[in-house]
């Protein structure tokens, strides 16, 4: 009877095992979610993009000097608007002048002397040599005298004219007709003016230093720098006091050398440079298929759509986006370009960070995840 209790105990612990290594081993349903968030990138992909002033070929105007110097004055304020040529700072150009002043003498007296040279022969000049072959042919006429009375006196008397005084009185006749044709010589050539060869040295001259002059002239007006075009303000990074230079104006916080000054144009549009991370290009829709919308970060109710302008098709560092040349990064990304029309109830700024979500035409957008 004993036997029997334990056999049928031991079958029944082998059931239980078996029963619930069935139930412990299957694998239950999942549950039915609470609330479903549909996947962003389902049908469309998002890019981080930066807010610039909308220029057809480019960007935000970095405006340089074209020389370097100290600062002397800064004429513009953040946020000022300027037109076309109007003066943003200017650099010290004390020696500059000088040069320029230098090289304008220097072109007025070799201008001076060109029309010197063209003006000859000057009257004054030419009247004393016409009074010099006045003053030969009345020599020669005189000696011609002098030389007739020696040989009617010869003819009178042989000896009264001994041969050295005859031949003394026919040299000196000689003597005055070579003077009458050599100041006969000099007057032709005075009334002929400046040799042609040295007009055309001094007019050469003359415009070397002119160009020279001009040169140094347009130079000296780089000392002042004025607005390429007319538009807006954005960045003023100089001072007065400071140094600027072509390479820029070293920056304190950058640590690097930035734009002395940078523009932009608000004329009722402005433009998002979007940074597509390289992994995410081969899922960039056809350039006539993309439709894109700007969401502004802190703006949940926000969404603004954008205008594709075109791809920039060179894949550049992210180090764009922060500017720092310190940062240590190996995501790359391809800039694409879109504008959008400012609107009324936002207040938005050129270097302000967006969310830029890409997709195609007929698609909604969607908001980038949080």
């Amino acid at each position: 009877m004993r036997t029997k209790i334990l056999f049928a105990l031991a079958i029944l612990g082998v059931l239980l095992g078996v029963i619930s290594a069935y139930r412990y081993g299957r694998t239950a349903p999942p549950q039915t979610p609470l609330a479903t968030n549909p996947d962003p990138y389902a049908k469309g992909i998002f890019a981080n993009g930066i807010i610039e002033s909308y220029d057809v070929n480019g960007e935000n105007i970095n405006i340089y000097p074209q020389v370097a110097g100290r600062v002397t004055a800064v004429d513009v304020t953040d946020g000022q608007t300027v037109a076309k040529g109007a003066a943003l700072f200017s650099l010290y150009d004390g020696i500059q002048r000088q040069v320029v002043a230098q090289n304008k003498a220097q072109m007025e007296a070799a201008r001076a002397l060109l029309q010197e040279l063209q003006a000859e022969p000057r009257p004054q000049t030419l009247i004393v040599a016409a009074r010099q072959v006045d003053y030969a042919r009345a020599n020669l006429v005189y000696q011609e005298a002098q030389l007739a009375i020696v040989r009617k006196e010869q003819a009178l008397d042989p000896q009264a004219v001994s041969v050295l005084a005859l031949k003394n009185a026919e040299n000196t006749v000689h003597v005055a007709l070579e003077n009458l044709r050599v100041a006969q010589a000099q007057y032709n050539l005075t009334r002929a003016g400046a040799w042609v060869y040295d007009i055309r040295n001094q007019a050469a001259i003359y415009e070397a230093d002119k160009k020279t002059y001009a040169s140094n002239a347009a130079l000296l007006r780089q000392y002042v720098v004025r607005a390429p075009v007319g538009g807006r303000v954005l960045r003023i990074n100089v001072t007065k006091g400071g140094y600027a230079s072509p390479q820029g104006v070293y920056g304190t916080y950058t640590q690097g050398m930035d734009p002395p000054v940078v523009m932009g144009r608000r004329d009722g549009y402005m433009q998002v440079r979007a940074y597509l991370d390289e992994i995410l290009v081969p899922r960039l829709p056809a350039p006539g298929d993309i439709a894109a919308t700007m969401f502004i970060r802190g703006l949940n109710n926000v969404a603004v759509p954008l205008q594709f302008l075109r791809i920039q098709p060179y894949v550049t560092p992210k180090i764009e986006l922060s500017n720092q040349r310190t940062e240590q990064v190996d995501v790359r990304v391809l800039p694409i370009l879109f504008r959008f029309r400012i609107p009324a109830n936002l207040t938005l700024f050129p270097g302000e960070l967006v969310d830029v979500y890409i997709g195609t035409k007929g698609t909604p957008s969607q908001r980038p995840p949080a």
